[in-house]
């Protein structure tokens, strides 16, 4: 069928798809409005060495030179920010900042990439977290991006490093307010938009092949009337002879 033959099929069963476009407009905004809220709160950390560097010298009367640590990223912070995104990513550091297990809250610690299984190739640690309270994703982010900075100093001090080469993590992005993820909302109020409107041309095409079923009926029934007039004329005929 044509697009112009569908068209006529709609107007002509305007009772059935009138009906059928408002359910499908009120389907489509009931989804909208009873779909669970998401909102983003997010924040990044970067790993700075010291300004005397990460070591300290063999002779004090020849102290490391003094360096500006936001121009001299070390290759080694990679790795450290890699071992604190796996220390944050962990159940115990989950549980630590109130996400609940098995829970609608979502907690991302990466390095800035999309991809979390692979290596972190910046110093760079960014929190991501969706909850459908916009309080709760704040407040865990704020948690999260306070407990790097505790997870850091203590991995240096299990190592027993100089507290003057500590790693620092400065928060460069401090927890944003949190934002409504409208996405997953509007694209369940599409997919039910669009179920509504195939139920709706369904049932337009059902009622008219229906009317069209019934029209035939009847012109069958007009069209065998006479038939069935004449027959019982006649036999009512053979029985007067036969008397």
């Amino acid at each position: 069928m044509d697009f112009w033959a569908t068209v006529t099929v709609l107007f002509r069963r305007w009772y059935v798809t009138a009906p059928a476009f408002l359910l499908t407009i009120a389907a489509t905004f009931g989804v909208y409005a009873t779909a669970p809220k998401t909102f983003v709160s997010t924040s990044a950390i970067v790993l700075t060495l010291p300004v005397t560097g990460g070591s300290l010298p063999s002779d004090p009367k020849f102290p490391n030179p003094s360096t500006n640590p936001l121009v001299t990223f070390d290759q080694g912070l990679n790795m450290t920010s890699a071992i604190l995104i796996q220390a944050l990513n962990t159940p115990r550091a989950a549980a630590e900042v109130g996400v609940p297990p098995g829970g609608d809250v979502t907690l991302r610690v990466t390095s800035g990439g999309t991809n979390p299984e692979l290596m972190p190739a910046t110093p760079f640690i960014v929190v991501t977290c969706e909850a459908p309270a916009a309080e709760q994703a704040h407040s865990i982010v704020v948690k999260v991006t306070a407990l790097a900075a505790k997870e850091l100093r203590a991995r240096q001090q299990q190592v027993k490093a100089p507290p003057a080469t500590y790693v620092s993590a400065t928060v460069v992005v401090p927890p944003t307010e949190p934002d409504e993820k409208k996405g997953s909302r509007l694209r369940s109020a599409v997919v039910a938009g669009a179920l509504a409107a195939f139920v709706s041309l369904f049932a337009a095409f059902a009622a008219d092949s229906f009317a069209r079923h019934r029209r035939a009926r009847r012109r069958d029934g007009a069209a065998s009337a006479p038939l069935k007039t004449a027959a019982a004329n006649g036999a009512r005929s053979l029985a007067g002879h036969e008397g």
